[in-house]
């Protein structure tokens, strides 16, 4: 299939998938302007709408000062004005610092510091029970009382010069929407085009935060030429066109909203999403809305559709395809419960750009159970064993990325960058996994994952799965705990299906003569909540709980 905005290439010369964020939203812009371009529960919103709504973002910012490499963050749940930001921010090369929502206030002021922002655009939106407001002034002392928001000298945070605010709202300290677009009347659209020339594909596009394990968060530089080459290959990976309509609840502060967004925008799609998740809601819009594809991605939102009233009477005949990541017997149970639709995985990490890999939509099932597909073009992937050498196609081991969608580093943090960036431009990704004879990956589980239970190695993924093969069973989670006589032994989490009875001694029973007597969990607990990251389950948390309730050292 031809790419919708760009010329084929000449004989004999290869043609660069390479632009800018902001080079890719104009083009759709200019190609398809009426186009919906981004769809919530309550709005709409055009490409040509975008385009001009980030235009005038940009103006503003270069008005408060903005320039090329200077760091704009965005403190909000999805709604249309992240958006306008995102591009309007890249059009003048300023770097977006996506923030998660669900930080607090220790997190949120360590990230404003150390990203160094200079502007940070948040909202009035209450989303999920947080007050933006209220909790920037707690995180940054003395912003309330700031006599000169589009000026603050705010001792914690020195770069910061403003804190805008989308809405209604007129909070002290903080600069309002109205008195921020009134800033870039003074700018005209030829600073702004001027500016977007000087922009380069190797500069900073976004700085995405991992989420804090141990650890703070750490800063991930992602470039132009690595988040839009990489949406441009999802695009094709996937078959987008202009009359699909894209399902994605993600947070917009998540790679997994950033990369199928700029994967519509090259196609001309539209890009459907919510500011809070939920599963009624959700069906409504897929079955009304036409919805073509589907990303739900984790199991805690697959499964809340599954498992919803309205699923059986949503009309999903429009749905082509869906991306889920989950053991192979939960694929296979997700597959069998929406069949028309091709289900696909994925492979990759914030440190990769994202995704470096999805599989085919004409792979088998059994080759979409098991793996994830092949690297997109341009990026290698290799296994290696604890010597660094390259294993055999089906044997396990370290999985390594090299090519044009990593990262650039961790901001400010070349300690942590050298750990895994090597003097070859491979990333050490920490992940277990495999190649087939095919190069597609076969991801296995973290190697903090991998558990040494007398002597043998066993895979959370793999006890997991198997818990999942039990009908009452929603989510399952594995750690590692120390044990005196094995070294360590297997800990189950596990979440039921609404209205399952299910106690940990019978799901215990259920696994003895099935699997092996050594990866059968010595601790189980039922849970009906989860310590979470922007959209990932925090094992090592799970693991602090059992720990502190056993009264055993970490």
């Amino acid at each position: 299939m031809s790419d919708p905005f760009t010329l084929p290439a000449s004989a004999g010369r290869a043609r660069s998938d390479a632009c800018t964020v902001a080079d890719l939203v104009w083009l759709a812009a200019e190609h398809t302007p009426q186009a919906d371009a981004v769809v919530f529960p309550a709005s709409r919103t055009t490409y040509h709408q975008l385009h001009q709504r980030a235009t005038a973002v940009a103006r503003s910012l270069l008005a408060l000062g903005v320039g090329r490499g200077d760091r704009v963050g965005l403190l909000m749940p999805n709604c249309p004005a992240f958006l306008d930001v995102v591009v309007g921010a890249a059009t003048i090369g300023a770097v977006v610092v996506p923030v998660n929502a669900r930080f607090k206030v220790t997190e949120l002021a360590y990230v404003v510091a150390h990203a160094g922002l200079r502007v940070l655009c948040t909202t009035d939106l209450v989303a999920d029970h947080v007050d933006f407001v209220a909790l920037l002034s707690e995180a940054l002392p003395g912003l309330a009382d700031a006599a000169r928001p589009d000026a603050l000298a705010l001792p914690d945070a020195p770069a910061l010069r403003s804190v805008v605010l989308f809405g209604q709202a007129q909070p002290p300290g903080l600069l309002d929407e109205a008195a921020f677009g009134a800033l870039g009347a003074a700018v005209t659209v030829d600073a702004v085009d001027r500016a977007a020339e000087r922009v380069r594909l190797r500069d900073p596009a976004i700085m995405m935060y991992t989420s804090g394990t141990t650890a703070r968060p750490k800063g991930c530089v992602l470039s132009h030429e690595a988040v839009v080459r990489n949406a441009r290959a999802a695009r094709r990976r996937f078959r987008l066109q202009g009359g699909d309509r894209f399902w994605d609840p993600l947070p917009l502060f998540h790679m997994g909203a950033v990369l199928p967004w700029l994967a519509c925008a090259d196609a001309g799609a539209a890009f459907v999403t919510t500011t809070h998740f939920d599963p009624a809601e959700a069906l409504a819009m897929i079955g009304s809305g036409g919805a073509t594809f589907l990303y739900p991605t984790f199991p805690t939102i697959t499964q809340a559709l599954l498992h919803h009233p309205d699923f059986a009477r949503t009309d999903l005949r429009a749905v082509r395809a869906m991306l889920n990541v989950a053991p192979p017997d939960q694929l296979r149970a997700m597959q069998q419960a929406l069949p028309q639709a091709v289900q696909v995985g994925s492979y990759g990490c914030t440190e990769m750009g994202g995704v470096v890999a999805y599989n085919e939509l004409d792979d088998t099932l059994e080759q979409r159970l098991v793996t994830c597909g092949r690297p997109f073009p341009g990026i290698e992937v290799i296994v290696v064993d604890e010597a660094g050498t390259v294993v055999a196609p089906g044997q396990p081991g370290e999985i390594w990325v090299r090519g044009y969608s990593l990262f650039d580093g961790y901001h400010d943090d070349p300690e942590h960058t050298a750990a895994v960036l090597d003097g070859d431009g491979w990333f050490h990704s920490g992940d277990v996994g495999a190649l087939d004879a095919d190069g597609r990956i076969a991801y296995r589980g973290r190697i903090k994952d991998m558990l040494k239970v007398g002597g043998e190695n066993v895979a959370a993924a793999e006890i997991e799965s198997f818990l999942c093969t039990h009908p009452a069973v929603k989510i399952a989670q594995v750690v590692g705990v120390p044990d005196d006589r094995l070294v360590e032994v297997p800990a189950a989490f596990v979440e039921l299906h609404d209205g399952q009875r299910l106690s940990a001694e019978e799901l215990v029973a259920f696994c003895h003569g099935r699997i092996a007597r050594f990866k059968v969990p010595r601790y189980l607990r039922l849970v009906d909540s989860w310590p979470m990251s922007a959209t990932k389950i925090q094992k090592f948390k799970l693991r602090q709980q059992l720990l502190a309730e056993l009264g055993r050292p970490g």
